[in-house]
Order: C-alpha cells, then structure tokens, then sequence
C-alpha cells in the first residue's frame, strides 16, 4: 500500500472508532429527521399537553433524494414513564396518565441492499437517535377553599386553596362585596408551584365579604368563590348567651318567689281570718267615724284605746243654795 494512504486510512478508522460515542446529530447524519407529537386538543403553549389524552407521535425522515427508498426500518420506542415499544411503523400512538415533563427516545434503524465490489449483495444498516421533551399537564378542574364562614374583625383568618388538577402558574384572588369573576388586571397574580396555596388576611371593618379566586396553569383556568361574614370584635352572638341565660335564670327565681309568697299569704289568710291587733286598731282610727252608729260610739273606743286621754264626759258639780 502506497505511504500516502495512510494518513487517510488512519482518519476513516478513528472516525468509524468515534461514531458510536457520537452525539444523535452526529451518529444520525446519514440518517435525517425529527419527532412529531400532536394531539386533538390545541394547546397554545409548544411542547405542552393534555394527560388522559391520546398523542400522536410520528417520525418524519428527511430523504428529498429517495436514498432510502428500498431501505427497511425498525423504530424502537421510549416513551420517558418505562414503557417501550418497538415497531415497524413510524406513527405511534400513546396516552400519558400523570403529569410530568417526559422525554420520549426514538432509535431508528435502516437497512437495505447493496451491491459490493466482488459482484456480491451486502447489507448496509444505518441508525439515527431522535428525542422530543414533552410536558403533560392537567386541566384545573376546580379550586377547593377551605376555611371560616364568620370571623371578628382585626382577626387573621386563614384560607387553604387546593387545586384539583396540575400546579397553577399563577394564583389571583381579591375581597368584593358580591361573588363576582375577576377582571384581567384586577388583581395581582401569584405564583405557584403546588397544588396548595395559604391565604391570609386581617378584616377592619364588618360586613358580608366574597372572596373570588382565579387560578390559571398553561392548560386552562378556573374560578372559586368564598363568602364570609365579618362581626366586629366587641359583639359576637356567643356574647349574648351568658347574659341571656342569666336574666332568664333571675326572671324565672323572682316569678317562682311571688308565686310562693301569694300562695304561703293566701294560707295565712285563711288560717287566721281576723286582722292582727294593729290592723284592727288601724280600722278603727281610720274607719270608726264610718262603721260606728254614733259619734259618741266612736269617741268611747278611742277613749278604751288610748288610756290616757281625758274622760269622755266631765263630772258636773252641783251646788244648793
């Protein structure tokens, strides 16, 4: 073999030696093409898509020169969540049912006949290595809100939201006097990278409140809505129990107490029907001049009454002359 060949030879054996370590670009050079994953479901964000949602991934070669027109191909599948396949067609089909950033790997391997130098046929096999990221989201179903209904003033509350589908981008929410949807740019968004999201806030003033919520992830957006009632700090219902109970309580001991004391005043009435001696003596100050026949009747129980007082009729002397 002449010198000169060798540097060439040297050079096609340390890039045949190469090859296999190569990046896909490089191994895949004589092997052009690219994934295709679509889905029914139009999405404007790339690369972002729907679970429990059929994909369709296809394999789409780059051969404008029919060089691989009589070549047969073999396409072996992963799809990032452990499932593989390996097939002869390059559209497959799949349906992701978690959410998640996955990373489907296709190697696709071509082979066909060639005619060699000693008027022989050989097979010639070609491969190429191909990838597309894909993000798997879930439509927000719903906003769960779990928290107080009635609340002081100058007390902070705290309102828990869950989301019912993949973690929002952005969470808005915003105190109105009725339950009404949020406007675009009516209140400050929030982000989020969970399914769970705290709220907190501290009420001055007392009133009927809504809290309306919006949450919003790349796939679609929903609304929640939380009423709540604010009393203020120095008037609760609770307050009015013990005080309630209390006057009910003194109202029911004083009525029993007369009721008691009427029925114990009726008895003695009828045990003893005649007035004590000052009632008696009373009636008769006030009362004699009434119930007595006389005048002169009158002036003789005061006179027994009252010892001291003078006799009703004076002695009167009589002299003879």
């Amino acid at each position: 073999m002449a010198p000169a060949l060798w540097p060439r030879l040297s050079r096609v054996l340390w890039l045949a030696c190469l090859l296999p370590l190569a990046p896909a670009e490089v191994a895949a050079e004589l092997l052009v093409g690219n994934l295709v994953v679509s889905q029914n479901t139009s999405l404007p964000w790339p690369s972002s898509y729907l679970t429990k949602t059929v994909l369709k991934v296809s394999f789409l070669l780059h051969d404008p020169s029919n060089f691989f027109k009589t070549a047969s191909f073999l396409y072996n599948w992963d799809f990032g969540d452990g499932t593989q396949m390996v097939t002869e067609d390059a559209v497959v089909y799949y349906n992701y049912s978690i959410i998640g950033t996955f990373t489907v790997k296709l190697k696709v391997v071509a082979e066909w006949e060639q005619a060699t130098q000693d008027a022989g046929k050989g097979i010639v096999q070609k491969t190429g290595d191909f990838s597309a990221s894909l993000k798997l989201q879930e439509t927000l179903r719903g906003i769960q809100v779990l928290g107080p209904t009635l609340i002081q003033t100058f007390q902070k509350m705290t309102v828990t939201l869950n989301f019912l589908g993949s973690p929002p981008l952005t969470v808005c929410w915003r105190l109105k006097p009725e339950c009404l949807p949020l406007e675009e740019g009516e209140c400050h968004p929030v982000s989020v990278a969970s399914t769970a999201y705290n709220l907190t806030h501290t009420f001055r003033d007392p009133g009927d409140y809504c809290f309306s919520i919006r949450a919003e992830n790349v796939i679609s957006k929903t609304h929640q809505y939380h009423r709540i009632q604010v009393w203020p700090s120095s008037i609760q219902p609770a307050v009015f129990a013990f005080p309630c109970a209390t006057l009910i309580t003194m109202m029911l001991a004083f009525i029993m107490y007369m009721t008691l004391r009427n029925a114990a005043h009726q008895k003695d009435m009828v045990e003893n029907p005649e007035p004590p001696a000052g009632v008696r003596c009373c009636c008769q100050m006030c009362c004699g001049p009434f119930l007595l026949e006389t005048p002169s009747e009158y002036l003789e129980v005061v006179r027994e009454n009252h010892g001291l007082l003078p006799p009703l009729y004076k002695s009167v002397k009589t002299y003879t002359v």
